[in-house]
Order: C-alpha cells, then structure tokens, then sequence
C-alpha cells in the first residue's frame, strides 16, 4: 500500500510543481532557445526536472528513510539536481557538470557504501574495494551522461527511463526489497506527472535538472540490484536494464572521435537524429525506440538468471541490428515515402461524414460519460473495506477538490485533474483488492461496462472528437508497460498480485481516457464527474475513519 502512495503522491507533486515553475522560468532564465542542431522552433521552458526530482524526493522523505543507501540517494539526487539548475539557468560547461556528477556518485559509494563488486565473466572474483569504488563512479558518470544525452525528442529520455524502471520495480519485488520499489515507483509517478507537459508538442522540457537526476536514479538502482538486491542475478543484467542510451553515447562517441570532432560537443547524430533524417516523423521515431527500448528492458527481467554471455549476446545482437539498419539506410539513401495527400481513401473521409451526425455523436460520448462517475462512487459504497491509509488520503484529497469545485474556476485546472485521477486510482484499487460479497455479479457487470466503455471511447476519439485525437508515444507507453506487466506476469514468476495488478492498471488506464473525454468535451464536467468524485472520496474517509 506504501508503495501504491508513493506513485500517486509523486505523480501529484510533479503535476503540481511543473506548471509553477514553468512561469518563473523565464524570469531565471530557464529558457531552451532553437539552434540548428535541435528540433524544437520556439523558446521552451527547461523545468520538468523541477517536477520530477522534487515528485520522487518529497514522497521519499516523508517517509524518513534510515538506510544509508537512500539516504545517499537522496543526498546525490538532491545534490545533481541542484548542478542541473544551475546548468540550466547559466549553461555550465562539462567540466562543471562532470563534477557535480562524480560528487553525487562518491556520495552513494562512500556514505552509501555502494559500489560493484563483481562484473561479467569472473564469477568468484570479486573486485577490491577500491577498484569497485573507481569504477562505479566511472559507470555512473557515463550512465547519467547516457541519459542526458538521449533527451533530445519530446518524452524520449522520460520514457525510456520509465521502461527501465517498470522492469526494475519488477525485479525488487521479486526479491522482497522495499528500497527498490519504492524509489522506481517514486521516480515513476515523478516521470508520468512530467510527460503530461512533455508529450510532442512540448510544453516544457526537463532540462539537465531531469535528465541527470533521471540518470543518477538508474545508475544508483541498476547497481543496487545487481550487488544487494539480487546478487543471483547476471552481472551483465544492468546493460539489458538500463538499454539503448548505452549504445547511443558510445557510437555518439565513436563518431566524434573517428571525425576529429570535440567529445563533448553536442551534434546531430544520436539515433533519434538519423531516424528524423530517414524520413521518420518526431512521433515515429520516439515509438520506435521505446520499441526497443521495452524489448530490451523485458529481457531483463525474462533472463535475470542467464548467463553473462547470453545476456550480453543478446543485447550486442539488437545493437548490432539497430546500427546496421541504421548505416544500410543512410549509404543506400534510403528514406520513408508517404503517400500521395492528394489521395484520399472512404476511411480517412469517414470521420468527417460521422462528425456531422450530432445524434450519434452525442450517444457515443453519453457511453463514454457515463460509466465513469458510476464506477467511481460504486466502488466506493460497495468494497469490503477501506484501509486506513486511503481514509486518510481520500479526506485531504476530497477537501481539495471540494474547494475547487466551489471557488476554482470554471475551466479545470491541473489540480482538479489530478484529484479526478487519483479518485479513480483510489476507486479502482478498492473494487480490484477488497471486491467485498458481490463480487462475482460486481465483477460481471464492471468486465461487461469496461468492455462497452473500451468499445466507445475508441471509437469516439478515433471518429467523433471534434479536435483530431492522435495517438502519442505516450500512449504507446501506456501500451508498452500493459504489455509488458503482462508477460512479467505470466513468465516473470513470483506472485506480483498478479490478477489484481494487471486489472488495475488496464481498468485505470480505460478510465482516465473516459475523464479527459468528460472534461474536455462537457461543460458541466463538475457535475457529471466533479461532485461524483468528492463524494466517493466522502464514503472512502467516512468508512475508513467513522
């Protein structure tokens, strides 16, 4: 349940600290100007790292930690994020981001007492301790570098962390370890409060205040779970985990290098780069390295217990294949051709033909309406129980959102969105964990409801919506880690709360889609889906407290 808390507090936290500092970041000069080399054309603010940092740290330092390792992870965290605005703000040169970066790292391995112990191919001989503390701050340094360098598209750098950080969650479970999970799920609900802003078209960047503590947090658990954690485990499983910005940095480099060209220079030729260059579009080229980057991360944790040589193999042989594409397509001239706009199929003109039918469209958007306020109070009546803990969490959140409703504007904001959000969270889990005496027809009607919810809201955002609704990279994520719980599920092993996890997150997921279609298309949304949910958070804090 602590667990549960720390994602949906970070993510709140992120969503509510963005927004702020994306007003003073002009003022600080905290602004990322257009140049030649980057994609964007107009001046964006670079302070999503504001929303992930502090959503990650806060949730964690409520809770006090007392082992040494987080609290070296917070020290350095808190430490790089502090050089990462100042980067921002000033443009530091490498020097002084190379040593703010070997700061945080000697904090982990001297105060944490972490460092790497033994490497691929030398089972039972264990480094000595000051070559193990040398070359983890070296493998830090490059890990957080690798990161900072691959946030060069809108939600590539905060997306591929989230994937490694789904698998890595996933493997701290397994072995029962706390400091994992709860820093990956921390860190979680920080990047998916930050990829509400930074979905193309960004609204705000995260800047190196981001990219670096992004960084830092994979290096530090990537470490910590293949030296504490789980030292069963390869010791080539990190190269799986942490996946395509390895190989991205050090071909950036081998370039640089073989072209005479300074190392730290930033240029053109990271692989989001080349694939723009191919033909791919910015959305295009964002899913097709999260394609690789879950196919990557997946492995991980479906060969944890392999050998260092299959596991190094593998991950060499989707290199490889990546780089050669890459070079095949370039020296033949290759490029993505679309097709003829001039050509227009019936399909593509059926949405124009059905958005005309005001009828339809207006019961297409009552299926979708509808279900959602239904489930978010029904859920809230009829679970066998409330824990205490979410008693206490609805009451806050419930006197939060009622103020809102009563003197807020008319227009939700991004508080209101997220209280919306985590009442639906809130309602979801209580259903799934405590279905209560009617579960059997509760769970009947929900599976027969969602089914038909799944069904509209599909439809409706592909053929009614009056603003063209696309699919974004972060949908695919959304995707992604569905699918990829799902195999960690179903071949992970262990008892990840399986049934209940998987119903969760595909039931959360279908409903959040339904409340951005009810706030963005209906007037009265704080009738229809506002004052449903403070009165479930209500019933949650009365039952949970009376």
């Amino acid at each position: 349940m602590k667990s549960f808390f720390l994602l949906l507090l970070a993510g709140a936290v992120s969503m509510l600290v963005i927004p702020a500092a994306r007003r003073l970041a002009p003022h600080i000069g905290m602004v990322d100007m257009p140049d030649p080399r980057k994609v964007h054309q107009a001046p964006i603010p670079r302070v999503g790292g504001w929303g992930i940092a502090l959503g990650a740290m806060l949730p964690l330092l409520l809770l006090n930690p007392v082992d040494p390792a987080v609290r070296a992870w917070l020290a350095g965290g808190m430490l790089l994020f502090a050089f990462g605005v100042w980067d921002d703000a000033r443009e530091l040169g490498h020097w002084p981001k190379f040593l703010g970066q070997a700061l945080a790292a000697g904090i982990v391995v001297f105060y944490g007492d972490l460092y790497v112990t033994r490497l691929p191919f030398v089972d039972g001989e264990a480094l000595s301790p000051l070559t193990g503390q040398l070359f983890t701050i070296v493998a830090m340094i490059g890990v957080i570098n690798a990161i900072n360098h691959s946030d060069g598209l809108d939600g590539l750098a905060g997306g591929e962390t989230l994937l490694s950080l789904v698998a890595i969650c996933f493997l701290g479970h397994l072995t029962g370890n706390d400091l994992v999970t709860d820093i990956a799920l921390a860190v979680t609900g920080g990047i998916i409060g930050f990829l509400r802003f930074n979905t193309h078209p960004a609204i705000v960047f995260m800047g190196d205040s981001g990219s670096q503590f992004l960084g830092f947090t994979l290096a530090f658990l990537v470490v910590y779970l293949a030296q504490v954690a789980n030292s069963a485990s390869s010791a080539a499983l990190p190269l799986l985990l942490i996946g395509l910005p390895i190989a991205d940095i050090l071909a950036v480099f081998y370039q640089r290098m073989r072209g005479g060209m300074n190392w730290f220079k930033a240029t053109r030729n990271h692989v989001h780069h080349r694939l723009l260059d191919l033909g791919l579009t910015h959305h295009e080229s964002v899913v097709a390295i999260y394609s690789l980057q879950a196919l990557l991360v997946t492995c991980a944790v479906l060969l944890r217990y392999a050998s260092d040589g299959l596991v190094l193999g593998l991950y060499m042989a989707v290199v490889v294949a990546l780089f050669a594409a890459l070079v095949l397509a370039e020296r033949t001239g290759w490029r993505i051709r679309r097709e003829d706009p001039r050509r227009v199929s019936l399909l593509t003109r059926l949405p124009q033909l059905l958005r005309q039918d005001a009828r339809a469209r207006g019961v297409l958007l009552a299926l979708v309406a509808l279900p959602a306020p239904l489930f978010i109070v029904g859920a809230a009546l009829w679970s066998s129980e409330v824990p205490r803990d979410f008693g206490i969490g609805a009451a806050g959140i419930g006197l939060i959102l009622a103020a809102l409703l009563a003197f807020g504007s008319r227009a939700p904001g991004i508080a209101a969105r997220a209280a919306v959000h985590v009442t639906v969270a809130f309602s979801t889990w209580l259903f799934v964990r405590y279905p209560g005496a009617a579960a059997p027809a509760a769970f009947i009607v929900a599976n027969g409801a969602m089914f038909v919810l799944v069904a509209a809201l599909a439809f409706y955002l592909r053929f009614m919506a009056r603003q063209r609704f696309d699919l974004t990279p972060t949908d695919y994520l959304i995707a992604f880690a569905g699918v990829a719980l799902a195999l960690f599920v179903r071949f992970g092993g262990g008892d990840f709360g399986a049934g209940h996890l998987l119903q969760f997150v595909l039931y959360a997921v279908v409903l959040f889609y339904a409340c951005e279609v009810v706030i963005g298309n209906i007037g009265r949304w704080r009738y229809l889906l506002g004052l449903p949910a403070t009165l479930a958070l209500g019933v949650m804090a009365t039952r949970s407290l009376g």
